[in-house]
């Protein structure tokens, strides 16, 4: 059996830009380009041999994955407005109410709800559930409120 690079290379790709959507992190797409950058080139006559083939695709994939992904992941995850840069993205955040779903401890947190879903929130002080807090910023996931006055 005749294996043509170009269709593999090209399935390759497709195969780990389907997987993206089923793990998070926005890694595998870029992986899925490369792929897809090698298939154009081996098509092209440009790489022939598996050597020149799989630098293609480490050279693109890496160089995408470390220029593109932060740029990438701002304007598709968290982004509410064009006007609004991506990473200081936190204006629907700041000074919200939430309330608290699970006690809050200083030192290892709890939950609280926002927007309808349940969030981890860490306070430097105590809270109960039912209290009422206001976001001062976010870290990661995690939202670090304060006691509401």
């Amino acid at each position: 059996m005749d294996f043509n690079p170009v269709l593999i290379w090209f399935l390759a790709g497709l195969a780990l830009i389907i997987f993206e959507f089923t793990l998070p992190g926005v890694i595998l797409v870029f992986f899925g380009i490369g792929a897809w950058i090698t298939a154009l080139t081996t098509w092209m006559g440009l790489t022939n041999g598996w050597t020149s083939q799989l630098l293609v695709f480490a050279v693109s994939s890496v160089l995408m994955l470390v220029f593109l992904r932060r740029w990438f992941r701002a304007r598709f995850f968290g982004h509410s407005s064009e006007v609004q840069d991506p990473l200081e993205n936190l204006d629907e955040f700041r000074n919200q109410v939430v309330i608290v779903t699970e006690d809050i401890d200083p030192e290892s947190g709890g939950k609280v709800e926002f927007k309808g879903a349940d969030w981890s929130a860490r306070c430097d002080t105590a809270l109960s559930v039912g209290s009422r807090a206001v976001i001062q910023s976010v870290d990661g996931i995690t939202l670090l409120v304060r006691p509401e006055k």
